[in-house]
């Protein structure tokens, strides 16, 4: 992990640890059904909310019940000029007992308030965490891909596609 400042979120649930990393690495049931390759193994995976983005993530470190970090390849947005900002950054995932629940602290570290793509990206990975991983882990069912109300939010219907 590096040392840059980034997004963190933190959610409790009743669940056990193991049930909570389960979860995180079912990224299909939380975040997308439109994953290709693997998520609960060390390599890589495809996300895409084409036309607006899609990322190469490498899933770098796996400790069951304890950690899932993730290492952001590639990326690509629709709506920035800077397509490096989620290049090189980590998604870290730590899990841990607290107080008879199990605590998630979710951090993009890198993710930053001087990325133009912060305000969309944090209000997308609160929806995510807060929203949709909670439920899976709690309720067995998440609510994966709410692209369109985050577009409807922030003003991104009109945005074009921009070439690479």
């Amino acid at each position: 992990m590096n040392n840059k400042q980034g997004l963190s979120i933190t959610i409790l649930v009743d669940q056990s640890p193991g049930e909570a990393y389960d979860a995180i690495n079912n990224v299909r049931g939380w975040w997308s059904q439109k994953i290709q390759g693997r998520t609960d193994e060390l390599g890589e995976f495809k996300y895409s909310a084409e036309p607006m983005h899609r990322c190469t993530i490498k899933v770098a470190e796996l400790v069951p019940g304890k950690r899932v970090a993730w290492y952001v390849v590639d990326n690509y947005f629709s709506f920035v000029k800077d397509q490096g900002e989620w290049k090189d950054t980590d998604i870290i995932f730590d899990i841990a007992r607290k107080g008879g629940k199990t605590e998630i602290r979710f951090t993009h570290v890198g993710l930053v308030r001087a990325f133009e793509c912060y305000d969309v990206c944090s209000d997308a990975w609160s929806h995510y965490i807060r929203g949709s991983l909670r439920d899976l882990i709690a309720k067995a069912k998440g609510r994966p891909s709410t692209n369109e109300g985050i577009i409807k939010r922030h003003g991104l219907g009109e945005v074009q596609a921009r070439s690479r």
